[in-house]
């Protein structure tokens, strides 16, 4: 699915298909619901969406954080608002992994997805440590040494997530030790409290680039302009997908011709170079994804935290 995204970012300058979207949509400002506190990354992300969407439509987005649970307080919020395309928010991978778990009976589907528009690569890191300084050696000494590696994850999260999508497709067993946000994951992985752990640039770059932390591996179809060095999982032997991705949403039951309306629009901020940029200079990837690659990607999505929801919950 990532090979959609990538090839999508490729050909942003296509002229847009589709239905023609409405011509009197938006007529009003279109409330942003962020169920992320102010500062992390899908508020920094959703800002600049909802900037270009403000310039592309002409009407105010403003964004309303409504942070808690995961995310789960805003969406629920957002759940409840009417279906008139005036109100939208934004999911990403851990409202699957919350329904899966069973913290939230809310799933992709119990909204309309529009439009993919962000991704950000995530990098296996490693610790300095005695015991393996490339991808190839860390998965020899957990085979090994079952449960001796230490992943610090936010438990039942996406980092959760992602290392278990590690641990089942190269047969190996970590343990878990949870931290309640990346920053605190990183901290510990420097520290040398934890051996391994999933990164991203704008958390662990720096640690990389002087030295004290190794990005062993990404989870990208290719390997990033950022970090051209380090080699992609398919590289390693397994094809694996590993991003946080952030896609608009509206809620269920909005009139189709709105959908579309907004797809068109969100396609062309996508489309902006100055949005593309910026969401560049933060660490993450401008895509674009219309309603039904969207909804692929989230279907395929869902069967992967289903198939691993055994290892999330434990």
């Amino acid at each position: 699915m990532f090979r959609k995204i990538a090839v999508a970012a490729g050909l942003m300058a296509a002229a847009i298909s589709g239905p023609v979207q409405a011509q009197d949509y938006p007529t009003k400002p279109i409330e942003f619901i962020v169920p992320w506190g102010p500062g992390g990354g899908s508020d920094t992300l959703m800002r600049l969406v909802a900037q270009g969407l403000a310039e592309e439509t002409g009407q105010a987005v403003p964004v309303i954080n409504m942070p808690g649970v995961g995310g789960n307080i805003g969406l629920a919020e957002f759940a409840k608002r009417p279906a008139d395309g005036y109100t939208i928010s934004q999911i990403h991978e851990g409202l699957l992994i919350s329904n899966g778990t069973g913290i939230t009976e809310l799933n992709w589907d119990s909204f309309m997805p529009i439009a993919l528009v962000t991704s950000s690569p995530q990098y296996l890191t490693f610790s300095k440590n005695d015991n393996f300084s490339t991808f190839d050696e860390m998965v020899a000494y957990a085979k090994d040494h079952p449960g001796a590696v230490r992943a610090g994850v936010t438990l039942a999260g996406v980092p959760h997530l992602h290392m278990a999508m590690i641990e089942d497709a190269y047969d190996i067993q970590f343990s878990y030790v949870g931290y309640e946000g990346t920053g605190q994951r990183i901290r510990a992985l420097v520290g040398g409290n934890i051996d391994v752990a999933i990164g991203d640039v704008s958390s662990a770059g720096q640690f990389v680039e002087n030295g004290d932390l190794i990005f062993a591996a990404v989870g990208m179809p290719e390997r990033t302009a950022d970090e051209p060095d380090v080699p992609t999982f398919k590289e390693l032997g397994k094809d694996l997908d590993l991003a946080v991705t952030r896609g608009v949403v509206l809620p269920k039951g909005t009139p189709q011709d709105i959908a579309d309306a907004l797809e068109a629009h969100l396609e062309k901020v996508m489309q902006n170079e100055d949005v593309r940029t910026k969401i560049k200079n933060v660490g993450s990837e401008p895509v674009f994804l219309g309603q039904d690659a969207y909804k692929a990607y989230l279907g395929k999505l869902s069967e992967t935290v289903n198939r691993l929801v055994g290892k999330l919950a434990g």
